[in-house]
């Protein structure tokens, strides 16, 4: 099959730094939402946070203290990503490297801690490191640095779809050949007081707050809304001849992506899935594929009322009820910007490894959501081609196909 190679993977979820603790939790569906006493006071006082992450000790205090957590987790997801794919940024061709990374919030920590000093000493207090460290594009610019990838860099923001939106421009600036690698994916920490509230008051956040480890739950009957989570998901992309002739392993191929817009509503999804129907027909056009082709779909699976009726409903209309599917947000919570790529990854080891992970807390499937879920243990299948789903705030679809290679 054609497409473009993913030769480097990299993650630090809430499930574990790195790939091999991350994907081990997420294949025995265990949650990882826990109380964040960042938001003790709260209705919904829990969230799923990357677990004992030291950045002092995994990137040095010196440059630790003037980045955003989002910047530390992607950084962490890159090195792991860049020593995966056998590339070494201390001979490679600079110039002809890009970096994308996905983020749609920025660093809201920072901004609410610069203000309250703000607020109570004025601004000769505030931080000169404010701007850079806020920025939504600072895990992309610290990447850079870190990489010494002097070619093109973005940091799209098309909110929960921004890590998916990545890989698209990847695949871009490699098809027209003004990048030879690209390292894409995104990056997300924007578990802050104000923008949890905010969330809570669209109606968004689960407020089960007596079992926190139950409340992400995509798909079930009793489900009440996301927990919000962070991480970061990095891929290093490659042409395939090019990672060929230099005798790299090929985790799996990104055969296509697809792009659109709701142009719906500012919040809600379209209800009958129109955008996302026209970037998935999109990204299986690319990838020279028909949805009878696929074999699992990981989809976006909230755990909102909303979006997993419409994206159940749409699955059902384009794959069938027989396709295997899978949400790791019942594992891993929703980290907004970071998630497609993240789920990017995990969809690129399900086909390498032939396993789909299962939907943790599926309990009772809701009965308008007519598909074929994996839950309780993973699912051994042997997997040719696999969809992966995110949608954002503001109608943004971004659907990836990826092929074994």
């Amino acid at each position: 099959m054609s497409g473009l190679a993913i030769t480097g993977l990299g993650l630090v979820t809430s499930a574990g730094i790195g790939v091999e603790a991350s994907w081990a939790r997420i294949l025995r569906g265990e949650s990882t939402a826990s109380p964040d006493a960042n938001l003790a006071g709260q209705v919904t006082d829990f969230s799923c946070r990357v677990p004992d992450f030291d950045a002092d000790a995994q990137l040095g205090r010196r440059t630790a203290w003037r980045q955003e957590r989002c910047a530390h987790l992607a950084r962490v997801a890159a090195r792991e990503a860049i020593a995966d794919s056998g590339l070494d940024p201390a001979t490679w061709n600079g110039a002809r490297v890009g970096v994308v990374v996905g983020n749609s919030l920025g660093g809201t920590m920072t901004f609410e801690q610069q203000y309250e000093i703000l607020r109570l000493h004025g601004e000769s207090q505030i931080t000169p490191m404010l701007i850079p460290m806020a920025g939504v594009g600072s895990p992309t610019a610290w990447l850079t640095l870190d990489l010494g990838a002097r070619g093109p860099n973005l940091a799209p923001a098309t909110a929960c779809a921004s890590g998916a939106t990545a890989l698209g421009v990847a695949r871009d600036w490699l098809r027209s050949g003004i990048c030879d690698v690209v390292v894409a994916g995104g990056a997300e920490s924007a578990l802050s007081p104000l923008i949890m509230a905010g969330f809570g008051q669209l109606g968004a956040l689960s407020t089960r707050g007596d079992d926190p480890g139950t409340a992400s739950r995509p798909f079930d009957a009793d489900r009440d809304g996301f927990v919000a989570a962070e991480g970061a998901g990095i891929l290093v992309l490659e042409r395939a001849e090019d990672a060929k002739a230099r005798g790299a392993r090929v985790h799996a191929r990104l055969a296509g992506y697809g792009g659109s817009s709701d142009a719906h509503h500012i919040t809600a999804p379209h209800p009958q899935g129109d955008g996302v129907e026209r970037a998935t027909l999109a990204a299986l056009a690319e990838a020279g594929l028909t949805a009878a082709d696929i074999d699992h779909v990981n989809a976006h699976g909230t755990s909102t009322p909303m979006n997993d009726v419409i994206e159940g409903g749409l699955i059902n209309r384009l794959y069938g009820d027989q396709v295997p599917v899978t949400s790791v947000k019942g594992t891993l919570g929703h980290a907004l910007g970071a998630a497609g790529a993240i789920e990017a990854v995990c969809t690129v080891l399900s086909v390498r490894d032939g396993i789909i992970p299962p939907t943790a807390n599926l309990d009772r499937q809701d009965p308008r959501i007519e598909l074929d879920i994996v839950r309780k243990v993973p699912r051994q299948l042997d997997l040719r081609a696999a969809v992966s789903n995110s949608f954002g705030f503001g109608g943004a679809n971004g659907v990836i196909v990826v092929t074994r290679d």
